[in-house]
């Protein structure tokens, strides 16, 4: 039989979902698991992703939040024979590398997307670099963001960039409210690429660096690449896998 740990969020329906699964199912410490059922929103889901990653287990999760891009639909029925019949999607996130205005590094990885943010009034200007060749001397914006395939439906779609396919092996490279060159939009890069962003004039002009919910504030560079030695497996049901959803998503309204 399956063996499963249940999390949860702090919504009390998703607590109580969780105890009915738990009675009904029987449930494990998640390092004992087969799988885990993540209970709760796409915000709940990244966290359970980066809180698991040393533990290497497929995910499956219900929603329980307001969108549920990276959910199931919750039903207590059948558990078993859904997960049996679920579609996998691997995922690998990028790896961030900051370095704050005091020479202090700080890394951390990012399933959604690595962002570069205006923490002040002033636009920030930035420099992009790819794989060590300056590609871009001077970006005036909001800020900027590199996003994954699963994360480019996410704050990258909200900021007019691409969606990208899970299997396209590209990474989304889009501007936030560019100012100068005020047309520039985004860019694919090979999912090889490695990009720094430096930030110009950081004393004036300070920016943060955010790899999903981790920020590091007053950056004076980044450096981005994605990591391929991290594998993470989503479940989805049947019909409904990430790809299709990704799909669906370029013909929506």
């Amino acid at each position: 039989m399956t063996r499963f740990a249940f999390v949860s969020s702090d919504r009390p329906e998703a607590q109580a979902a969780r105890q009915t699964l738990a009675a009904r199912y029987g449930a494990v410490e998640a390092a004992e698991a087969d799988v885990i059922v993540a209970l709760g929103g796409d915000g709940f889901m990244l966290e359970t992703l980066h809180a698991t990653i040393a533990q290497h287990k497929p995910i499956y999760g219900m929603n329980f939040g307001s969108v549920g891009f990276l959910m199931n639909t919750y039903s207590p029925e059948g558990l078993g024979e859904r997960i049996a019949k679920a579609e996998k999607a691997v995922i690998h996130p990028l790896a961030m590398t900051a370095t704050d205005r005091h020479g202090a590094v700080h890394q951390a990885l990012a399933i959604n997307e690595v962002s570069l943010l205006r923490q002040t009034a002033q636009t920030a200007k930035l420099r992009i670099s790819i794989d060590g060749r300056p590609r871009m001397e001077e970006l005036i914006c909001d800020g900027l963001l590199l996003a994954t395939p699963a994360g480019s439906t996410a704050y990258n779609l909200s900021a007019h960039g691409p969606i990208v396919p899970l299997d396209a092996r590209v990474l989304a490279l889009t501007p936030i409210s560019a100012f100068r060159p005020r047309r520039w939009r985004s860019v694919l890069l090979s999912h090889t690429a490695k990009v720094r962003i430096d930030i110009l004039e950081a004393e004036k002009r300070p920016v943060s660096a955010v790899a999903d919910a981790f920020e590091v504030r007053h950056v004076s560079r980044v450096d981005i690449v994605e990591d391929r030695g991290i594998s993470l497996t989503l479940m989805f049901d049947a019909g409904h896998g990430l790809e299709e959803r990704v799909l669906a998503e370029q013909f929506s309204a």
